[in-house]
């Protein structure tokens, strides 16, 4: 293992931070924990995470999770992919080609769709939303099963209203109930390129998004809040905020910002005023 690699996973059965507002940087990473309010009845944490990233290698590869009923099925899913971490670096190590991203995709289709994961997860109680991203070069790669949202906050694309790149898909999940049981499962994936210069990575579990008094329910105010302070401290003041509207969901999540040198795609008709 080289020192450019790092990596960081957590259940929320490990340690739940109900009433607690945690933020704990992997580098250049944020990772925001909140387990809910105790007065709002909650107590015990079913989300999860995982961070993997080479800065040599120029990527990053997260995944949130957002169980329930019990957080066994997000230590499963964990579980699976510490298992198959050198396999995962080793295509995350390739040039970026759309083959790449490919062979990503298979990869994580076979994990989910073996004998013995299929196995472990009929044995488990309760069942997860899955987000994966990863981030190569310019592009952005994800693959998402239930509910946990990305967002990709650039100013290119806040002029044009877009902030969320997946969509969140209810009544599917990975555990006890097991989207990959099915004869075709169901999954959303898909890539994006970054646009040139400052593009901020959000993933989320859905407790922010529902809080009560939905204060994040319109992605344009967290876009709007990481302007107004540094971002652990922007990140923090959002889970004190659904604290302060006594949410009972745990909330995860995951940012980072990447800057691109490389220029990013553009209409036809704006090209000619470049030359």
């Amino acid at each position: 293992m080289n020192d450019h690699f790092k990596d960081f996973s957590w259940v929320g059965s490990q340690e739940n931070f109900v009433d607690k507002v945690n933020i704990q940087h992997i580098d250049h990473i944020i990772v925001g924990r909140y387990g809910g309010n105790s007065n709002a009845g909650q107590y015990k944490n079913e989300d999860g995470c995982l961070v993997w990233f080479n800065e040599r290698e120029d990527w990053e590869f997260v995944i949130v999770l957002d169980a329930h009923n019990t957080a066994e099925s997000a230590e499963r899913v964990v579980a699976l992919f510490e298992n198959e971490k050198s396999h995962i670096r080793h295509l995350l190590s390739m040039p970026t080609t759309q083959k790449t991203f490919r062979m990503l995709e298979e990869k994580v289709l076979c994990m989910f769709q073996s004998k013995e994961f299929l196995s472990t997860c009929r044995n488990v109680k309760g069942e997860t939303a899955c987000l994966i991203v990863v981030r190569k070069d310019k592009y952005i790669w994800w693959f998402s099963v239930g509910d946990c949202v990305l967002y990709l906050f650039h100013p290119e694309l806040s002029a044009l209203g877009q902030y969320q790149i997946n969509q969140r898909q209810f009544y599917e999940w990975i555990g006890q109930v097991n989207t990959f049981e099915q004869e075709v499962p169901c999954y959303s994936v898909g890539i994006k390129e970054l646009r040139q210069g400052e593009n901020r990575l959000f993933l989320t579990t859905d407790g922010l998004i529902e809080c009560p008094n939905e204060p994040y329910s319109n992605p344009t105010t967290i876009d709007n809040a990481f302007f107004h302070s540094k971002d652990e401290e922007n990140i923090k003041s959002m889970l004190k905020n659904i604290q302060e509207n006594n949410v009972r969901d745990s909330t995860t999540i995951i940012s980072w910002k990447v800057n691109i040198l490389k220029k990013a795609t553009i209409p036809s008709n704006q090209q000619a005023n470049k030359y």
